[in-house]
């Protein structure tokens, strides 16, 4: 396993955005451009596709304003059209290329407000692996069911984008 660093993070975060922003891309093309799929959801009292973009995204933007010693800002989970579901994803990945911090950040302790006046100190290292990609994958997954349950044709290639170019044919 690559021992983990800020950069390894970033790119981490980079290339699942990449990602994300190609399943938006193939339901935009599914839908015809009708925006009413940012809508859907899987259940009655969870959220809807939009928030679920602006929600994966708001962890790789925490963690890159956490690297510059910024305090967390959520973006605005109210997606409701194509311009600033792009726009979340675009202004996320331009965030990370400007994290600037040492290593060590991981092992700063970091405060994080839960709501309702309920917080948890974690180190850096437990903040990234604990907290912020277990909700970004949580997110990134729910948008991804989302959409099969709407008819996008995605799979698992479409999921696991970011090794495509590894993939070799056997010479046999």
């Amino acid at each position: 396993m690559q021992s983990q660093n800020i950069d390894s993070i970033r790119t981490l975060f980079q290339s699942r955005l990449t990602t994300l922003e190609h399943l938006l891309k193939s339901a935009q093309t599914h839908f015809n451009d009708d925006e009413s799929f940012l809508q859907k959801r899987i259940a009655a009292d969870m959220l809807p596709f939009g928030t679920q973009i602006a929600f994966t995204c708001n962890q790789p933007h925490n963690f890159a304003l956490w690297c510059n010693s910024k305090p967390a800002n959520n973006l605005d989970p109210e997606v409701t059209s194509l311009a600033q579901a792009y726009e979340h994803i675009a202004n996320t990945k331009e965030l990370l290329l400007g994290v600037n911090a040492e290593d060590s950040k991981l092992a700063e302790v970091t405060r994080i407000d839960l709501g309702q006046s309920l917080y948890v100190e974690l180190p850096g290292n437990a903040y990234v692996n604990e907290f912020l990609i277990p909700n970004f994958y949580f997110h990134m997954v729910t948008a991804y069911d989302i959409l099969r349950m709407a008819g996008v044709p995605i799979g698992k290639r479409d999921y696991m984008l970011h090794l495509v170019p590894l993939i070799r044919k056997n010479e046999a």
